[in-house]
């Protein structure tokens, strides 16, 4: 089955326990339709570049899903219905990269910048 990544920005009024539910709950969805939840993080709430919806500031979830074509549109055309989902990214991805996001990881953790010129 083809390897996916999805961004999800939840509403900023919401409690972290909401918003881990919501990933809980789209998980399920995926499941329901023969795709499997490989990784989720819950990154927290973040200041977003601009205004979305009057809200400055989201909750992020990140998902490294396994799953068929048909439930990922199922899952997106869901996140698009709720309202406490703002907005949602989804690549298609050849390999998932081990370990945590680059959001999680330390700056120690993280490779070298290259040098500004």
């Amino acid at each position: 089955m083809p390897l996916y990544e999805h961004v999800m920005i939840a509403r900023q009024d919401l409690s972290n326990a909401q918003a881990e539910g919501l990933i809980e709950h789209f998980s399920t969805v995926l499941a329901d339709n023969g795709g499997k939840v490989l990784e989720s993080e819950y990154w927290g709430v973040k200041t977003m570049a601009y205004k979305i919806n009057k809200n400055r500031k989201g909750h992020y979830a990140y998902l490294r899903t396994d799953a068929p074509a048909a439930a990922v549109q199922e899952m997106e055309r869901l996140m698009r219905l709720h309202d406490d989902v703002m907005r949602v990214l989804t690549i298609k991805v050849d390999a998932h990269e081990e370990g945590p996001s680059v959001q999680m990881q330390k700056r120690e953790e993280r490779g070298e910048r290259r040098e500004r010129r």
